[in-house]
């Protein structure tokens, strides 16, 4: 993904001209997909009009907390993030990989010439930006290439929106994935909300973000109204509810395979396997074959996993993982560990999900902090390589 150099000045879009971007993308054969409200949550969906955004709503986040609660300002993207991320629609839960069909005495493969989906993804915050760059690491960056993710990927439109409120789960300032959204987006949307208008300054980045602008009504952002959408920024992030001290993290973790602070952390863990769930980056997935009952139709399913579940690691001696000790240890360690020496980057955005769905409210981050003030043990490389 090329990134596009930002010559011009941001612009400034009203609040009521907003609904022409949608129309831009739809003109183009994007799938606007957008934050909404259902059963008490911020969702995202196909949204056709902006109306249909969550004007008028934050959220409230702690361990094990989430809760909608109303705003005075009709802001749209007055929330931080809600259970979904958008790795839904670039790596879907569930795919078929394959379908064969019997033929005299052997299968034939049916062919699926299904379109590629053109998704805009409307209200992607930074954190989640750099949690699709990690799943372009994972499915693009290796020796095998993931066609599927590579499709929708490109196809994708993104509008970024930086973030004007800071939930007290989130902790990406201290990983410096956000609260302002970094390179890789199409169009990026810093919300104002003043006595004066309710509007949207803009930067583009990239060549397609800037011809959907030239659909839309717009005007050269004043200075004032720029440094007004960087001070919203920076306000955020001097009030993360988290933070996540990533110094030598990696050998921390190594050395503390044996700490006795993960039985402490299982008696409370349920292996619901929530975290994974709701994590933007995580990728695990299990392969499934099927037949119909006629045996004349066989397929191949890829189904998204999580590394809580026993069946995840099971080979024909059992689980390799029977304890909720080693699975929340695996977890962990391969999110803000192993996973540097796969990716050289944390697994890890900063965005807070995995506190606040934790139906028990276990926290990363208090979890590194404790392993921190009570560290013991020495390293041990053979159970870190078996880990790995």
């Amino acid at each position: 993904m090329a990134d596009y150099e930002q010559l011009d000045t941001p612009s400034v879009v009203l609040r009521a001209d907003l609904q022409r971007l949608f129309d831009s993308l739809h003109a183009r054969g994007y799938e606007t997909i957008a934050p909404r409200v259902e059963n008490g949550a911020i969702i995202y969906d196909e949204v056709t009009s902006v109306d249909a955004l969550p004007a008028g709503w934050t959220d409230e986040q702690e361990g094990g907390f989430y809760r909608l609660e109303g705003r005075d300002d009709g802001a749209l993207f007055g929330y931080t993030v809600g259970p979904q991320s958008w790795k839904r629609y670039l790596s879907p839960p569930i795919r078929r990989l394959w379908q064969a069909r019997k033929n005299g005495d052997g299968f034939e493969i049916v062919h699926e010439d299904a379109p590629t989906p053109h998704y805009a993804l409307i209200g992607v915050r930074a954190c989640e930006l750099h949690a699709i760059h990690h799943l372009d690491d994972v499915y693009l960056g290796g020796s095998t290439i993931d066609a599927d993710y590579q499709q929708r990927r490109e196809a994708a439109f993104i509008v970024a929106v930086n973030c004007g409120k800071a939930g007290n789960t989130c902790f990406c300032a201290s990983l410096g994935t956000g609260p302002a959204v970094g390179p890789g987006y199409d169009l990026a949307l810093t919300e104002l909300v003043t006595e004066r208008e309710h509007a949207f300054v803009v930067t583009v980045g990239s060549e397609r973000g800037a011809d959907v602008l030239a659909d839309v009504p717009h005007r050269p952002a004043a200075p004032g109204e720029i440094d007004l959408a960087e001070a919203i920024v920076a306000e955020a992030a001097r009030h993360m509810g988290r933070t996540l001290e990533t110094t030598g993290l990696k050998e921390l973790l190594y050395r503390s395979f044996e700490h006795p602070h993960w039985d402490e952390v299982a008696e409370r863990c349920l292996t619901c396997g929530n975290c994974t769930m709701v994590c933007p980056t995580c990728f695990c997935f299990t392969v499934e074959d099927t037949t119909d009952l006629t045996g004349q139709s066989a397929e191949r399913w890829r189904r998204a996993d999580s590394c809580f579940t026993t069946a995840f690691t099971f080979i024909t001696s059992g689980s390799q993982r029977a304890s909720a000790k080693a699975r929340y240890r695996q977890w962990l360690t391969h999110k803000l560990a192993t996973w540097q020496d796969q990716f050289d980057s944390l697994g890890c955005v900063g965005c807070g999900r995995c506190i606040t769905w934790c139906p028990v409210g276990i926290d990363l981050t208090a979890e590194v902090a404790a392993l921190r003030a009570e560290e013991i043990g020495q390293p041990q490389p053979e159970a870190v390589l078996e880990m790995a």
